[in-house]
């Protein structure tokens, strides 16, 4: 049977991102035929292997031993064991380790068999509504802002919808990010994808900054799409408007920074400078103070 688990396999096995009834019929099989599951957390998956009741042994294989532990699998694989690689959640090897065994692997001539399923980026780009004929995944952008702002400025001119994965605590500096480098764009954030609280937060790259920025409770893995197009400035709203501004202030003054930081932070989330933010600042307080 071409499909059968054999000796001296590596089988490549995608996991469901969040709700269980995402796995094909194949991954299970494969998953209780192998000798060894190789995962990032043997109690993660662990959880998923007992829902379908796959004894199959589990050993740890994670960013921290990835060097060591590919070694170890590939000589197992030499001498005649299957191996299955899963992550955590989705498909090994796409923002998560793997690369190192599937190398090793390919190099000592063992046989490497993907076997296909979820992909959080795949699902977030296909129901983002933004154009899929072509698109650039960049997996995690860099944590440092300096280094997040080039990334985005060497992607500003590719003729591609982006996506990319990024942290619900870095989520709005983000988007305040992309929205100064790549010009205002159509974007989406997907959020918690197949679980309980989905969310496919839709809009602007400003609008998209001012909420995630006043929702400090935001959680969950995050998926960011951008679009190609640059939003011309005349068919574009005022999306940033001197009430937006007010109110964002407002709420980064409730939860503690003071004015000055909050206004600077304001600016920063909505892709303004400094002295326009203030400006509009000025001026929805003074229309304030009118009505």
């Amino acid at each position: 049977m071409s499909d059968a688990a054999t000796p001296g396999t590596l089988y490549l096995v995608a996991t469901p991102i969040g709700n269980l009834a995402d796995i094909t019929a194949r991954a299970l099989r494969v998953l209780g035929e192998v000798d060894l599951v190789a995962c990032e957390d043997t109690r993660h998956t662990r959880k998923l292997l007992t829902h379908y009741g796959i004894g199959t042994k589990t050993v740890s294989y994670h960013e921290h031993n990835e060097r060591e532990r590919a070694r170890e699998l590939c000589a197992l694989l030499a001498a005649g064991t299957s191996v299955a690689l899963v992550s955590d959640a989705g498909t090994p090897a796409v923002s998560d380790p793997g690369y190192r065994l599937v190398r090793a692997a390919i190099e000592q001539g063992i046989t490497v068999v993907p076997v296909p399923g979820p992909a959080a980026f795949v699902a977030a780009l296909i129901a983002s509504g933004l154009p899929t004929d072509e698109f650039f995944f960049g997996g995690f952008l860099p944590a440092r802002a300096a280094a997040r702002r080039a990334r985005l400025a060497a992607l500003r001119a590719l003729p591609a919808t982006l996506v990319f994965y990024e942290a619900p605590h870095r989520i709005a500096e983000t988007l305040a990010d992309a929205r100064e480098i790549l010009g205002e764009r159509a974007a989406c954030v997907a959020r918690e994808l197949t679980k309980l609280h989905e969310e496919l937060a839709r809009g602007r790259l400003s609008e998209l900054a001012a909420s995630f920025g006043r929702d400090h409770a935001a959680r969950g893995e995050m998926v960011l799409v951008i679009d190609r197009h640059v939003i011309a400035a005349e068919t574009a709203p005022n999306a940033t408007s001197p009430a937006d501004i007010a109110v964002l202030v407002a709420a980064l003054e409730a939860d503690g920074l003071d004015p000055r930081a909050a206004l600077k932070r304001a600016a920063r989330e909505l892709g303004l400078t400094r002295a326009e933010a203030y400006r509009r600042l000025v001026a929805a307080r003074a229309q304030r103070e009118r009505t």
